[in-house]
């Protein structure tokens, strides 16, 4: 009896002990505040590497689906498969390139992410080659939940014939 008695005290003291711990404020953490990242780098879209899926001649110019890939640097450092939908309009000398893509990759030294983005568009002025562009990294895949808008200038061509740009922009992450 008293082997009983002995036991049931020891666990009415621990209850009370682990109760006492969490009211002094030993809660459980919460996910970390949310907080935003300047961010700046450079790329190359891999053109040289495009697989070209479909063409289709329009009365101006021409729609061409395909799949790159992008190399990020800088602050986003990482590779972006990139599903374009390019549409020519050599009436008026434009190209407006739009589609999905996937960042993968790290955010300002973070762990690995990977991000969506449905809503990007890009600019060319085909006469000029001046470029320019908006990214909407906002769909989380995989890593900690981060979103980002980047705003994108081209740079032109490297040695091998691919576009080059700048980025900047911010990244709000957003806890666990």
């Amino acid at each position: 009896m008293s082997m009983f008695r002995t036991f049931n005290v020891f666990v009415i003291a621990a209850a009370l002990g682990a109760a006492s711990v969490q009211s002094l404020g030993a809660q459980p953490e919460g996910p970390p505040p949310a907080h935003t990242v300047q961010v700046a780098g450079s790329g190359v879209d891999l053109l040289n590497g495009a697989i070209v899926h479909s063409t289709e001649i329009t009365p101006t110019g021409m729609i061409q689906k395909s799949t790159e890939t992008v190399e990020l640097i800088g602050d986003l450092r990482g590779r972006v498969l990139y599903h374009v939908v390019s549409v020519f309009d050599f009436a008026n000398g434009t190209l407006v390139n739009t589609g999905n893509q996937v960042f993968s990759g790290t955010i300002a030294g973070s762990e690995p992410v990977m991000i969506h983005d449905d809503r990007f568009r890009f600019d060319v002025n085909l006469a000029t080659g001046a470029e320019m562009g908006v990214v909407y990294l906002f769909d989380h895949i995989a890593g900690p939940k981060v979103r980002c808008t980047l705003q994108v200038v081209g740079t032109g061509m490297n040695g091998e014939g691919n576009p080059t740009f700048d980025y900047t922009g911010e990244c709000t992450f957003r806890g666990r």
